[in-house]
């Protein structure tokens, strides 16, 4: 019962070799199981196979294998109670004083495209974690490891103190139950997936620690940065970061709101966003074009602002772009040439993000205190067909084409929302008002005398015609709105007094 016993059972097997050959020399005995004793074997390294210990052998295909009292009552026993002391005794059952197991490689082989449902199944671990979970409830007096990176920690301990502190084995056990919660929440995802239940009755969720920030959204607030188990596609998660500081907390919100809205389009198209919101939104035959209106669009609130293109960003444009001050440029890619003329600017982050055969994220996770709101993405997407005219006069083809140009933008704009376009791309744009004939006016302001010829879009229908009042003062000649209100025949009375166009989409996009 005073021998010292390891277990060790991995489907990771990086630095195991090493560590078993450490463990022997500190005077523990091996455990070990499947692939993991044979692989020891094969190193030279003494070790015992389960079935020495539990006295029956591995079946099922080595489904079970360590579920067995002989395994969990070594690892469960209160070492100072006689009376537990007694029962392993009579039970002829060993204390088991450390364990190194990882599991079955379950998100590997469900981020493989072509993994089959059999295939995830199988790669459920059922004995490992009952294992790390005896022993990390054990942890006063069992030292768990599920995690390469802690093996040399583990043996310093040992080699200088002959036992670990109870401070490291408390650490290790957190880590376990981390590990382990992270793994079964990946397994309900994948089977709640299965079942296409989009609002379980219990949501669980796990990310990984990316990057940890200087700090959130202002100085004095700590945070940090979590990216999804698997990697997403076409987002700031599994962006590669080519140039530049690493990014914060407000750059990261910002970018991630700035692809958000590039995606909508499949032209060339650029976007500037400053705090969340587009300050200038172009689309043309190039990228280049694109963003020659995407800076003209508002030449002051680019500054220091998130620049995103759904396109390779060539040398022509990256100069015109290396004049300014900007925090962010994210594209599909750089042309060399490019990459040397941006790089050149010390602290500007450039971020490659994959645009082509994208994920397609189906739920949005808002913390509120005490609870998360879950909603569905909203990907609604509309075409002209879609569009209903109910105004006396008819839009052409071409005005169609801008009004819902206007409206893949303020789809994206916080609420209340207005933008005013004009030859495919954004003059003014009024976010986050508290009325929507405010958020109106500023649009109007900014666009000036563009505004004269050019396109309004609203996030969400007109209570009163006051808006199409001051569209028709402006010059706008045609208006994309949800429609619905219990007022719309007094806005589309108004529209036809001016002779505006006026179409409604039937869909809103309140965007808080």
């Amino acid at each position: 019962m005073n021998k010292k016993q390891a277990l060790i059972s991995v489907s990771d097997k990086t630095g195991i070799a090493n560590l078993a050959k450490q463990l022997i020399d500190l005077g523990y005995e091996l455990i070990s199981t499947g692939g993991t004793e044979k692989m020891l074997l094969d190193a030279a390294i003494p070790v015992k196979n389960i079935s020495v210990i539990t006295g029956f052998p591995e079946i099922l295909d080595g489904r079970v294998k360590t579920l067995d009292p002989h395994v969990h009552g070594g690892l469960l026993a209160v070492h100072d109670d006689a009376q537990h002391m007694q029962q392993l005794a009579d039970n002829d059952i060993d204390l088991i004083d450390l364990v190194v197991v990882n599991l079955y490689p379950f998100k590997a082989t469900i981020s493989n495209p072509d993994c089959q449902y059999d295939d995830a199944i199988e790669n459920i671990d059922i004995g490992g974690p009952s294992m790390l979970r005896s022993a990390a409830k054990n942890h006063r007096y069992v030292t768990v490891l599920t995690d390469p990176e802690d093996y040399s920690v583990v043996v310093e301990e040992l080699t200088k103190n002959g036992e670990t502190s109870f401070a490291l084995r408390q650490q290790l056990a957190a880590k376990v139950f981390r590990h382990t919660a992270a793994y079964d929440s990946l397994i309900a995802e994948y089977l709640t997936k299965a079942c296409d239940i989009t609002f379980p009755e219990q949501l669980t969720l796990s990310y990984e620690l990316k990057q940890s920030l200087r700090y959130g959204e202002n100085p004095h607030q700590a945070a940090a940065f979590y990216a999804a188990p698997i990697a997403v596609k076409g987002t700031i998660s599994s962006a590669i970061q080519l140039h530049g500081k690493e990014l914060s907390y407000n750059n990261i919100q910002d970018a991630n709101a700035a692809l958000q809205i590039v995606k909508e389009f499949n032209e060339p198209a650029v976007v500037a966003l400053k705090h969340m919101n587009p300050c200038g939104v172009g689309i043309g035959s190039t990228i280049y074009e694109a963003w020659q209106k995407a800076y003209e669009a508002d030449k002051t609130s680019i500054f220091g602002g998130i620049i995103a293109v759904n396109g390779v960003v060539d040398a022509k444009t990256a100069r015109e772009m290396s004049e300014i001050f900007l925090e962010i440029i994210l594209a599909e890619d750089f042309t060399p040439d490019a990459l040397e003329i941006l790089q050149k600017k010390k602290n500007i982050r450039l971020l490659m993000v994959q645009f082509e055969n994208h994920n397609v994220s189906t739920l949005k996770v808002v913390s509120v205190e005490g609870g998360l709101l879950v909603q569905e993405e909203d990907r609604v997407t509309i075409s002209a067909d879609d569009l209903t005219v109910v105004t006396k006069t008819q839009p052409t083809a071409d005005l169609l084409d801008e009004l819902l140009f206007a409206w893949k933008v303020v789809k994206h704009v916080k609420s209340n929302a207005i933008v005013l376009a004009k030859d495919a791309m954004t003059i003014g744009i009024g976010a986050g008002q508290m009325n929507r004939i405010g958020a109106a006016r500023i649009a109007i302001e900014q666009a000036g005398d563009k505004a004269l010829g050019s396109v309004l879009a609203s996030d969400a229908f007109f209570p009163m015609p006051d808006t199409v009042e001051a569209a028709a003062a402006a010059g706008v000649k045609a208006i994309i709105q949800p429609g619905g209100s219990i007022k719309d025949d007094e806005s589309i009375a108004c529209a036809d007094k001016y002779g505006i166009v006026m179409v409604t989409t039937g869909i809103r996009h309140f965007k808080h």
